[in-house]
């Protein structure tokens, strides 16, 4: 399970994204856990592509009936990861039947440098742009979506 943390004064870790809270739950008060933590290339800029990430998964998900039922962080992960295509970062892959498909990059700290993810934080921001918000009226949306810029 990989989930984006934040130090708070104490050494006390807090979920990143509130998505990952309810995937904390199963793990027990008091037991001890191993886990390897990783510093995130440019944490305030991290922070902001998730957040855009999930304003447009928000904006998205706003209008498709039965994604209530389904689980959100699936759900989240999904979108993310076909965002993530649509922008162009991603490799071919071919599974074991010879279909051949796209695979999201993985935007981890360790796979990408800083100035090629902000190459793909630009991409990202174009491809919500034509598939997540076109068409969209609503300055207030527009406003928001502008502040990602």
């Amino acid at each position: 399970m990989q989930i984006e943390l934040i130090k708070s004064a104490g050494g006390i870790f807090t979920p990143a994204l509130d998505s990952d809270i309810q995937r904390l739950t199963r793990f027990k008060n008091g037991e001890q856990y191993t886990a390897e933590i990783k510093l995130t290339r440019n944490p305030a800029f991290h922070r902001k592509a998730f957040a855009f990430f999930n304003f447009c998964f928000q904006h998205w998900a706003a209008d498709r009936a039965g994604l209530e039922h389904a689980d959100e962080t699936t759900q989240f992960n999904r979108f993310r990861k076909d965002l993530t295509i649509l922008a162009g970062h991603y490799d071919m892959v071919t599974n074991i039947r010879g279909e051949v498909r796209a695979e999201a990059k993985s935007l981890a700290y360790a796979n990408m440098e800083q100035e090629e993810f902000e190459r793909c934080y630009s991409s990202l921001i174009n491809a919500a742009i034509k598939h997540v918000f076109a068409g969209t009226k609503d300055q207030n949306i527009i406003n928001q979506l502008y502040s990602y810029f």
